[in-house]
């Protein structure tokens, strides 16, 4: 199967002698790896609004009740 690199569209053969894929190149997985991680790319969720980048995170609260459900229903038979 040929597959387009996604940083620079060159065309990569998706077999395990092509070491990057998807990417042609360590360079093109770097630019990748680089757009991620300064918040470039993201994945976007059901809250998120279109060029909205900040993230809202549960409270405290939330995460204890979430936790507690989750105990809860791994002792139940």
């Amino acid at each position: 199967m040929v597959v387009s690199c996604p940083t620079c569209s060159k065309k990569v053969e998706w077999n395990e002698s092509s070491l990057f894929r998807p990417f042609c190149c360590k360079r093109c997985q770097l630019i990748d790896l680089g757009e991620w991680s300064n918040e470039e790319k993201v994945i976007a969720t059901q809250n998120s609004e279109t060029n909205n980048t900040s993230t809202s995170l549960p409270d405290i609260e939330d995460i204890e009740a979430m936790l507690a459900q989750k105990q809860q229903d791994f002792f139940k038979e």
